[in-house]
């Protein structure tokens, strides 16, 4: 999603783009199942994706609005909620398949200029004075100012550039499935704090839920290999009931969680941005949002080079890309993982003190406005 939204955006400011990857996505159909994957879109991403003249497809074919949050910890009852009347919006945003972006934005890539090279695999690339070149494992050559590296959480191009990671391996691993509850979602994303992990369930177009249930490996395990009917109870017993009983469920899948940050976001005539760049616990749902925040970063300061008659890769251009969007990332980035360690405290004092800090939150509201703007972008 973030490769081909930022080959998108480029293009749409003027630039000669090309996209490299390893294969074309999967193609999204309206009579398929709902992807296991999606992704909470928050206002900033939704804006973007419009500018780039993508949402309205998107949203016109499988997109859950969602405009309340409700958040409350199983061990001291502690709530905290945002409404997106509180901010002055219909909506907090929309819970969409990863799959509908992706071809959503893969459809348009060619009519907006972009070169499509796919499948295409990177061996090597040298960065000159004026320009950086690839070399492919076809045997084609390339050559262009800039290289942006968006591959991936293992980005083989972060290892070429020799840029070293920082981060921890949660030991959890996130179980996702659809499941069918017995009152409605009313537009609402449900997360609770459990002593093993979190608990989401994401409103999906269809009036089904999303679930995103945190868990440590051997537990996640456990889960997975549950048949429907104990899966079913598992997921009321952990929601609490919140949406009544869970009356049917698709297949499961699950995912290894951690914590990954990049050294830098840049070396000579390359930057890193999505998952290559940063990797984070998915509680809050914002990993592909600080993504295309990189996007839109990226975008500006390379157009504003260009209007300033300035080299678009000069290092002093990308530092300043690097610089904003890394310190953003990072505190994002700690910042869950500050929710992750928080929550997961048994001790009774620190579960009374982490109760009363939530509900003193819930109370205080240009606080809670801040933070609810924080999360949409702004």
């Amino acid at each position: 999603m973030v490769g081909a939204a930022a080959a998108l955006a480029l293009a749409r400011a003027g630039f000669a783009t090309a996209l490299l990857d390893a294969r074309e996505p999967r193609p999204w159909r309206a009579a398929d199942e709902v992807d296991l994957r999606v992704v909470g879109l928050a206002p900033s991403s939704i804006a973007l994706l419009d500018e780039l003249g993508v949402w309205s497809a998107i949203r016109s074919s499988r997109a859950g609005p969602y405009a309340h949050m409700h958040v409350w910890d199983s061990e001291n009852g502690a709530a905290i909620d945002f409404d997106a009347a509180d901010e002055g919006r219909d909506l907090l945003g929309y819970i969409v398949e990863n799959g509908l972006v992706q071809w959503t934005l893969w459809q348009v890539l060619d009519a907006a200029g972009v070169r499509r090279l796919c499948p295409a695999e990177v061996h090597a690339f040298e960065a000159r004075e004026d320009r950086v070149t690839l070399d492919l494992a076809s045997g084609e050559s390339l050559q262009a100012r800039l290289l942006v590296a968006a591959d991936g959480a293992a980005s083989p191009l972060r290892t070429m550039a020799g840029i070293e990671t920082r981060g921890r391996d949660y030991a959890q691993r996130a179980v996702v499935a659809h499941v069918t509850t017995e009152h409605p979602h009313c537009d609402t994303a449900w997360q609770r704090f459990l002593p093993s992990g979190p608990l989401a369930l994401l409103p999906l177009a269809d009036g089904r839920s999303s679930i995103v249930w945190s868990l440590p490996d051997d537990e996640a395990g456990q889960v997975q290999a549950l048949d429907d009917a104990a899966f079913r109870d598992a997921v009321g017993v952990a929601s609490d009931f919140r949406l009544g009983r869970i009356l049917a469920t698709t297949k499961r899948a699950a995912f290894p969680l951690r914590l990954q940050l990049a050294e830098r976001y840049q070396s000579e005539r390359f930057v890193l941005l999505g998952d290559a760049a940063h990797v984070v616990h998915p509680l809050a749902g914002q990993g592909v949002n600080l993504g295309l925040r990189d996007v839109a970063e990226l975008r500006d300061t390379l157009v504003a080079a260009r209007l300033q008659g300035r080299d678009i890769a000069a290092a002093h251009v990308l530092r300043r890309y690097a610089r904003r969007r890394l310190s953003a990332d990072t505190l994002d980035a700690h910042g869950f993982d500050a929710l992750a360690r928080i929550h997961a405290w048994q001790s009774p004092p620190l579960v009374a003190a982490r109760g009363l800090g939530v509900r003193m939150l819930d109370r205080l509201s240009p606080l809670k406005r801040r933070l609810a703007a924080h999360a949409a972008g702004n």
